[in-house]
């Protein structure tokens, strides 16, 4: 008998331990919910320590500093209109050729390369997102630039230049060159998500289409791409995140100089290229803080647009498989 109440009192202690969980689960669980909400107490730190140094800015220039085009440091008169549309302007172009050619290097990576040619360029791709910025704008000053003015600009002038798009001398830096060295840098991106989020559609899905006499391309077309749409669609907005928030590349290469021209061949500035290359310079209050709050503007929309790319990728790399 006292065998046998020994033997329950310790399997309640037991459940009870269980349920409760010991000291090192308990200490396991506190710091990884610290280092969770610590992110969460960054990102909301960063931006209240960006709208209050902005203050000085959005008080005197209101809704005004978004629209406005003068970027005159000497009289204090600050509009971002310029950066912004340089910075969108640029990501655009970044996109259009970019985007085709990431989702390209994704199909074939998913469902054409043999697997021994998959891994190789798969580590390729890899390593291009992790080459640095900087390296890009080197090679963008002393090769892409030289072949944009010798080559593509006078060519596009003489054949296109009817149209204002491509208007004006060739330069060689310009919006076209900092549109294409972000295309560039987008493409790994786009392709490595791309690729894995069409390595969740089921196999059961091609299997299907296929037997009732589809081609690959058919079967490309009309399940995998359709399947992982969301997830492709997350893929080009993480692009287009890294084209927003770009610098060092972009500076190098875009012109600097904030005016708006309808010209693809005329120098531009971006929001982080702005900031990059007069933060130091900001010897006045309210010169600063024009700084800031074009950093604040770049925030929120990067911000935003990894938020949705994020949801997007979630949304069909856990969706339940059928079939």
């Amino acid at each position: 008998m006292a065998i046998s109440m020994l033997r329950r009192d310790r399997l309640g202690k037991d459940a009870i331990r269980s349920r409760t969980g010991n000291m090192g689960d308990r200490i396991f669980q506190g710091a990884v919910t610290v280092a969770a909400c610590s992110i969460l107490i960054l990102v909301v730190s960063i931006a209240l320590k960006m709208v209050g140094s902005s203050m000085p800015a959005i008080d005197r220039f209101g809704l005004g500093f978004l629209t406005g085009r003068t970027w005159d440091p000497v009289f204090e008169e600050f509009g971002a209109l310029p950066f912004i549309f340089g910075t969108v302007v640029s990501s655009l172009i970044a996109l259009l050729i970019g985007g085709p050619i990431g989702l390209g290097a994704a199909i074939y990576l998913s469902e054409l390369a043999p697997g021994w040619l998959r891994t190789a360029l798969s580590f390729m791709i890899e390593l291009l997102a992790a080459i640095p910025s900087v390296v890009y704008g080197v090679w963008g000053i002393f090769v892409m630039a030289a072949w944009l003015r010798s080559i593509v600009q006078p060519l596009l002038g003489t054949t296109l230049g009817f149209i204002p798009l491509f208007e004006g001398p060739p330069y060689g830096f310009g919006m076209l060159a900092g549109g294409l060295i972000l295309a560039i840098m987008i493409v790994p991106t786009i392709a490595a998500v791309s690729r894995d989020v069409m390595m969740t559609v089921p196999n059961s899905q091609r299997e299907g289409i296929l037997a009732l006499g589809a081609t690959k391309w058919e079967m490309i077309r009309s399940v995998v791409v359709p399947y992982a749409g969301p997830g492709i669609i997350g893929a080009v907005m993480l692009g287009l995140g890294r084209a927003l928030g770009e610098t060092m590349a972009v500076t190098m290469l875009i012109g600097n100089r904030p005016e708006i021209s309808a010209s693809l061949f005329a120098p531009s500035y971006t929001m982080a290229s702005v900031i990059a290359n007069e933060f130091t310079e900001a010897t006045s209050e309210l010169y600063l803080s024009a700084l800031i709050e074009i950093g604040l503007v770049l925030f929120g929309v990067t911000l935003m647009l990894n938020v949705f790319a994020r949801l997007l990728v979630w949304h069909v790399t856990y969706r339940p498989t059928r079939g």
